[in-house]
C-alpha cells in the first residue's frame, strides 16, 4: 500500500507564503522540510517577498490611500509583517521607499521576486522542470503598461482558487487545493504547460502498514541482516527503501551483503557511499557465460551467516524465485521479503503467504529523494566522457550516460539532466594552473 507524498508541496507553501501555522498543521509529516526551509535564506527572501506582494494586491487601494492621505508607508500599516521588512533589509533589500505609491511597490516586489527565484531552484528534485515551478513565481514583462494590472484583476476575480488565496503566477481554476499532495501540484502544473507527469513512484511511498512491519520483523530480531540478489535488483530502488525508514530502525542492521557477478550495473558500487549500514560485496565469477551461480552463493552465506554469526533473521532483496530453496534451507531463521512488481510472479508471492512470510515491494517506497545516488552516478559516468567531449551531441551523450549507468528515466528527466549539467560544462584552470573541465554541480 502506498500513501501520496507533500514534500514538494510544503516547500510550494512555504515559498508563496502560506502561514506558519496552516503550514505546521497541512505538512506536518514534513516537519525535517520545514526546518530546513525556515533556516535557509534564499528560500525565506522569496518567501517574505511572495507574502508581500500577495497583502499589496488584497489590499493595493486602502495601502495606496494610506500612503497619499496620511502620510503613512509599508513598515507602519498594520496589515503587513513589519518583522519580515525589517529581515529583509538586514539582508540588504531596499524595502520602504519615499514617494512609493502602490502601483511602484508592486513592480519592485515582482522585480525582486524574479531576480532571485533561481536561487531556489536547488530546493527541488533534478526530475521536476524548474521553469514550471519558476512560472509560478516569475511575471514577465512586468513593466509593461497593463501586465501587473491584468494580474491583479485576474487574482482578486478568483482569489478562491489561488492556494490559501496566496497569489501565484497561474491560469487559475476549480481545482480545489493543487498544493494538497505532490500528485496533484505536479499533474496541475504540468498540464498548465501541455505537459503531463505520470512517475507515481516519485509521488507515492510505502505507507504505515507496510513500514511498521518492516520495524516490527527488525525490533523482534537478535540480529538482523540485508541480503541483495544484486542481478534481480535494482541499487536506486534499494537506496529508496534505506532512504525511506527511519535511521534508528536501519542502525539495528548488521550489514547488507550485495551478491553479484560481474555483469550487474556499476550503480551498486555507490551505494555503499549513501547508507551508514556497513555493505560487503561478494562478487561470483560464472562458470560458463550463460548460468550464474549468484543463488547459490548466496544461500550458502546466509546459512553460514545463520549458524556462525548468529544471524536470525534476512530481509532478502530479489524478485528471483530462486530464493526460495535458501527459505527452505533455514526452517528456524525469519524472513522478510523485498520485491519488484514487475520482475516478480504471483507464485511466489503466495507461497510466502501460505508459509507466513511477510513480503513488501521496493516499488512501493517513494523514488524522489533517491536523486542524490543517482547524480552522483550520473557525474561518474560524465566524467569518463570528459576527455572525449569534441564533437559529441549533448543530448545524445545523455542518453548514453543514462543507459550506461543503468538509471531509468524519462524523456523529460534526461532533458533536464542534459539543460543543467552537461549544456554547462566549463573549462577552467584548475590550481596547478592547467585546463579541467568542471560539471556545475
Amino acid at each position: 500500500m502506498t500513501v501520496d507524498t507533500k514534500e514538494v508541496v510544503t516547500t510550494i507553501s512555504y515559498l508563496i507564503g502560506v502561514r506558519k501555522d496552516i503550514l505546521e498543521l497541512n505538512f506536518a509529516e514534513c516537519k525535517d522540510t520545514l526546518d530546513k526551509l525556515y533556516a535557509d535564506r534564499d528560500a525565506t527572501v522569496i518567501r517574505y517577498f511572495c507574502k508581500l506582494r500577495t497583502v499589496l494586491m488584497q489590499k493595493f487601494r486602502k495601502t495606496d490611500d494610506l500612503i497619499r492621505f496620511e502620510l503613512k508607508n509599508l513598515h507602519n500599516i498594520e496589515w503587513y509583517d513589519h518583522e519580515n521588512i525589517k529581515q529583509l533589509e538586514k539582508w540588504g533589500f531596499t524595502i520602504i521607499q519615499a514617494n512609493s505609491r502602490s502601483e511602484k511597490y508592486m513592480q519592485e516586489f515582482t522585480r525582486l521576486i524574479n531576480e532571485n527565484i533561481d536561487k531556489c531552484s536547488r530546493l527541488f528534485y533534478d526530475w521536476i522542470v524548474w521553469k514550471y515551478i519558476r512560472d509560478l513565481f516569475y511575471i514577465p514583462k512586468y513593466q509593461r503598461s497593463g501586465v501587473l494590472k491584468e494580474e491583479f484583476n485576474k487574482y482578486m476575480g478568483n482569489i478562491q482558487h489561488y492556494p490559501f488565496q496566496m497569489f501565484i503566477h497561474w491560469q487559475p481554476a476549480d481545482m480545489g487545493n493543487i498544493i494538497y499532495t505532490d500528485r496533484k501540484f505536479l499533474k496541475v502544473i504540468y498540464e498548465q504547460h501541455g505537459d503531463s507527469f505520470t512517475d507515481f513512484t516519485k509521488y507515492k511511498d510505502a505507507d504505515d502498514e507496510t513500514r511498521n512491519n518492516t520495524y516490527g520483523f527488525i525490533d523482534s530480531a537478535e540480529k538482523t541482516a540485508i541480503a541483495v540478489d544484486r542481478e534481480n535488483s535494482d541499487p536506486y530502488k534499494l537506496y529508496s527503501v534505506l532512504k525511506g525508514l527511519d535511521p534508528e530502525e536501519l542502525a539495528r542492521i548488521e550489514r547488507i551483503t550485495l551478491y553479484d557477478d560481474p555483469h550487474t550495473t556499476a550503480g551498486w558500487d555507490w551505494l555503499s557511499k549513501f547508507t551508514q549500514i556497513p555493505v560487503e560485496h561478494i562478487e561470483i565469477d560464472r562458470v560458463t557465460n550463460r548460468k550464474s551461480l549468484v543463488d547459490v552463493r548466496m544461500t550458502a552465506s546466509v546459512v553460514t551467516d545463520f549458524y556462525r554469526d548468529g544471524i536470525t533473521s534476512f530481509i532478502i532483496v530479489s524478485s528471483d524465485s530462486d530464493f526460495w530453496g535458501l527459505i527452505e534451507s533455514l526452517p528456524k531463521a525469519k524472513f522478510l521479503v523485498m520485491y519488484e512488481y514487475e520482475k516478480c510472479g504471483s507464485a511466489i508471492k503466495n507461497a510466502l503467504t501460505q508459509h507466513g512470510i511477510y513480503y513488501c515491494s521496493i516499488d512501493d517506497y517513494c523514488s524522489a529523494g533517491t536523486e542524490d545516488m543517482k547524480r552522483a552516478v550520473l557525474f561518474a559516468e560524465l566524467e569518463k566522457h570528459l576527455s572525449t567531449l569534441i564533437g559529441e551531441d549533448p543530448l545524445e551523450l545523455t542518453h548514453k550516460l543514462y543507459e550506461e549507468s543503468r538509471v531509468t528515466a524519462t524523456k523529460k528527466e534526461m532533458e533536464n539532466f542534459c539543460d543543467r549539467y552537461v549544456k554547462t560544462l566549463r573549462l577552467k584552470v584548475n590550481s596547478e594552473g592547467k585546463f579541467v573541465i568542471e560539471i556545475q554541480k
